[in-house]
């Protein structure tokens, strides 16, 4: 056997030991906070608190998180970004998600001096494993690091690598170097939680499986996601209390293609929400493009979760619909009618 390997199988004995005292600490990923619940917390140590919005455990983070955060895709520029960061703010939104290298600049600037008042979560798309030329840890740190400097941070709350889509197609070295790299940062105090994100259902449930640093993945949910009749990340998630993003909760605007109105299609997003909700499994993080999309995104979370039969006959209607509009590029969300 190659020292190579030695150094792989030590690495991951050594994470599971570091992990093993939170085994039996184990709680529901998505367990849901309501308001009024939240009185019974400290809800001083919960960023930007707002008794309107609703908080969930977000797996082994321990965060407080809102049950809708801000997704970092968005056609807004910096003017329009910084209000649209102050607006969630005020409604107690407290997760801001970007990913790549432009979002993140953006997006540290419209924290800045507020930096307290927001989990920030980002990744550095280009100079992650879909680059072939960065999958080893070296190469993932350096452009950590390099990330951090441009964006004058000192840190990353979560830093959730993006890694190539099909996730299977990467080696098992490859994993290794991504589990090494979250470590290392870890231990450097250059980021707080690790991650990565991927549309992979089973090799997302094999890193969580086998690789215990993993705090949080981020996947594609839509409103016609549901969990898989077998092998289902659901499980997973909660035996390892991994967190978990929703991303693409509006499958690329796609959602939107059939409205006619401003109102359709806040009515459209609203039940999207709801529906990504009551799966109490992930939390979404829509890419907000308006004052006006965030309100929306705020008023779903204080509407029921439970869809009548009427809303899911329409949401049934409308996700075909959704479907039948998808971009070339995001034919790949039909995958993700299971998770």
């Amino acid at each position: 056997m190659s020292q190579q390997h030695i150094n792989r199988r030590e690495f991951v004995q050594k994470a599971v030991a570091g992990t093993v005292g939170a085994a039996g600490m184990v709680a529901a990923v998505g367990a849901t906070q309501k308001p009024a619940e939240a009185q019974a917390t400290d809800t001083s140590k919960i960023l930007s608190y707002n008794e309107n919005m609703e908080y969930r455990r977000h797996g082994k983070t321990d965060w407080m998180v809102s049950a809708v955060c801000l997704g970092g895709h968005s056609g807004s520029d910096e003017k329009e970004r910084y209000e649209i960061v102050s607006r969630c703010i005020d409604a107690g939104i407290n997760y801001i998600d970007s990913c790549t290298g432009g979002e993140v600049r953006r997006d540290a600037k419209a924290l800045k001096g507020r930096r307290d008042k927001m989990y920030l979560g980002f990744s550095n798309i280009g100079r992650e494993p879909r680059n072939e030329e960065c999958r080893t840890a070296k190469a993932m740190l350096a452009g950590l690091d390099s990330l951090l400097q441009q964006a004058n941070l000192e840190h990353a709350d979560l830093w959730r690598i993006t890694v190539l889509e099909p996730g299977g197609r990467h080696t098992f070295n490859t994993s290794c170097e991504i589990a090494e790299a979250i470590e290392t940062a870890k231990k450097q105090g250059k980021v707080l939680f690790g991650g990565f994100s991927c549309h992979d259902r089973r090799w997302i449930k094999f890193m969580i499986e086998y690789f215990p640093t993993i705090d949080c993945v981020c996947f594609p949910f839509t409103l016609m996601t549901k969990a898989a009749p077998t092998d289902s990340l659901f499980p997973a998630l909660k035996e390892r209390d991994v967190a978990a993003f929703g991303i693409k909760p509006f499958a690329a605007r796609s959602l939107f293609a059939g409205a006619e109105t401003q109102e359709e299609r806040d009515r459209r997003g609203r039940l999207a929400i709801r529906y990504i909700l009551n799966s109490n499994t992930v939390i979404p993080i829509p890419g907000l493009n308006s004052l006006n999309e965030v309100d929306n995104a705020v008023e779903a979370v204080k509407e029921r979760r439970q869809l009548d039969l009427a809303e899911q006959t329409e949401l049934e209607g409308i996700g075909k619909e959704m479907f039948a509009k998808l971009p070339p590029k995001y034919q790949w969300l039909r995958d993700w009618e299971y998770a």
